[in-house]
């Protein structure tokens, strides 16, 4: 009777878990959309053109902001060495 007990609970555990064991295609298949067109190569290839010819080099959400300096380059780096001379900015691996 044990033997035949513990036979049909692994029986039964076999066939429940079996039922999860159902599989599809291993291509996905059935996440595929599928699309119907009347397009030519030739139209998407000329849309594409005209896309790539209308882009802007500026990435999306972004603005940048230009602004034209006056001062000399050589004020700008004594102004630097001396603030570094007077220990208002960090140098070298000091951060």
């Amino acid at each position: 009777m044990n033997n035949t007990a513990r036979f049909l609970s692994i029986a039964a555990v076999a066939a429940f878990a079996s039922f999860g064991a159902q599989a599809d295609e291993a291509d996905a298949s059935q996440y595929v959309s599928k699309f119907e067109t009347n397009r030519t190569r030739a139209e998407v290839a000329a849309e594409a053109a005209t896309v790539a010819q209308n882009r802007s080099i500026e990435p999306a959400g972004s603005r940048v902001v230009t602004s034209k300096s006056t001062a000399d380059r050589a004020a700008v780096r004594a102004q630097a060495a001396d603030a570094v001379r007077t220990g208002q900015i960090p140098s070298g691996e000091q951060g």
